[in-house]
């Protein structure tokens, strides 16, 4: 007989494990690895080193926004032709920065020496009457604690106005580009959605719609406030007996585009022009400011985000000292219409594309 055979014995995992082969990294991939990475690098100081380009092609595009409302409304009530319409535009705006600072300028020229002279009485007057009543010595405490910061604050101001009186090239450049995007806004449309992939095309020109919607929102709402501010700071000014109430309720209109910060700007020279009438004066026309201040949070701002973007108060303050750190003087003047742009974008881009979420779109009926 013959013995049965035996089963040979199962592989073992050793056994049937294959050693890896060892990665292999040929010269061409690493050379393309390292395009990548110079790319990338090369791209991102581009971005960097082009941060007020970008910030003044912005300026150009909102500006351009501004004189196309303002030739379109011309267009609808007057049945002109669009060229002249668009120069009407231009010649309004240019007019009213400068009738604005012209009625400022004269007349705190004329006041300095006055608001040299007047301006020590006051604070002496005020040292005064706090130290009847036991404050003087705290107050003078916390003035020298902050003395510091305050200096700070003025030094950084005087370079943020340095830096805007010494943007004529800026300004001019900003100037006549917006003259051309508001002159054919459709073929420059046309020349960004050529530089995009064919499936993106249709976000794209969604997304532009929605960025030229809340822009548009935002400039009619914005125009209304500042109407209305400058309106009220004036007549109250001019209640008061504050010297140039009509040119500085025309730069309280003006800064109220900048959120938060704008108002208090415009407080500044208004206080200090008050108090060549009076100390008294001097503290009616800050609260004057307060109040307008607090209408304006209350009241006009509301109106603004209903008729353009609903972007709440905090995200709004955060965008402007954002910009204003990263732009410096420019970024805080565009902050707001910046902030605007970038939220519609965000929805339709990244929330309603992307993430496939079913959102209403800021600013759409």
């Amino acid at each position: 007989m013959t013995e049965p055979t035996k089963a040979s014995p199962a592989p073992t995992a050793t056994a049937r494990a294959k050693p890896a082969a060892p990665a292999t990294f040929s010269p061409g991939k690493i050379a393309l690895a390292a395009v990548v990475v110079i790319a990338i690098i090369a791209v991102a100081w581009l971005v960097v080193t082009l941060t007020r380009f970008f910030m003044l092609v912005f300026a150009a595009i909102v500006l351009g926004a501004i004189f196309d409302a303002i030739a379109g409304w011309l267009i609808r009530r007057t049945k002109m032709k669009r060229g002249f319409a668009l120069a009407g535009s231009v010649v309004g705006i240019i007019a009213i920065f400068t009738g604005a600072f012209v009625l400022f300028g004269s007349q705190l020229a004329s006041e300095v020496d006055t608001i040299r002279e007047q301006v020590p009485r006051a604070l002496q007057g005020v040292e005064a009457f706090l130290d009847r009543y036991g404050l003087g010595t705290r107050v003078r405490e916390l003035a020298e604690v902050g003395g510091n910061d305050i200096s700070q604050l003025v030094s950084q101001a005087g370079g943020y106005a340095l830096a805007a009186g010494s943007g004529i090239a800026d300004f001019v450049l900003v100037l006549v580009a917006a003259i051309f995007l508001a002159s054919d806004p459709t073929t420059y449309r046309r020349g960004l959605l050529l530089l995009m992939p064919a499936k993106a095309e249709k976000t794209a020109s969604l997304a532009i719609d929605d960025a030229a919607r809340g822009l548009k929102g935002w400039m009619v709402g914005q125009a209304v406030s500042s109407l209305v501010v400058a309106a009220l700071t004036g007549a109250g000014l001019a209640l008061l007996g504050v010297p140039a109430a009509g040119g500085l309720g025309l730069i309280a209109g003006l800064l109220d585009v900048i959120p938060m910060i704008g108002p208090i700007i415009a407080g500044i020279p208004a206080v200090l022009l008050a108090f060549t009438v009076s100390p008294a004066t001097a503290l009616w026309t800050l609260v004057l400011f307060l109040v307008i201040q607090q209408l304006q949070g209350n009241f006009l701002q509301p109106m603004i985000q209903k008729q353009a973007v609903d972007v709440p108060p905090a995200v709004l303050l955060f965008a402007v000292v954002a910009a204003g750190v990263l732009f410096g003087f420019l970024g805080v003047l565009l902050a707001a219409p910046l902030t605007v742009v970038v939220y519609v974008l965000v929805q339709r881009i990244y929330v309603k594309t992307l993430l496939g979420k079913d959102i209403k779109i800021a600013g759409q009926d």
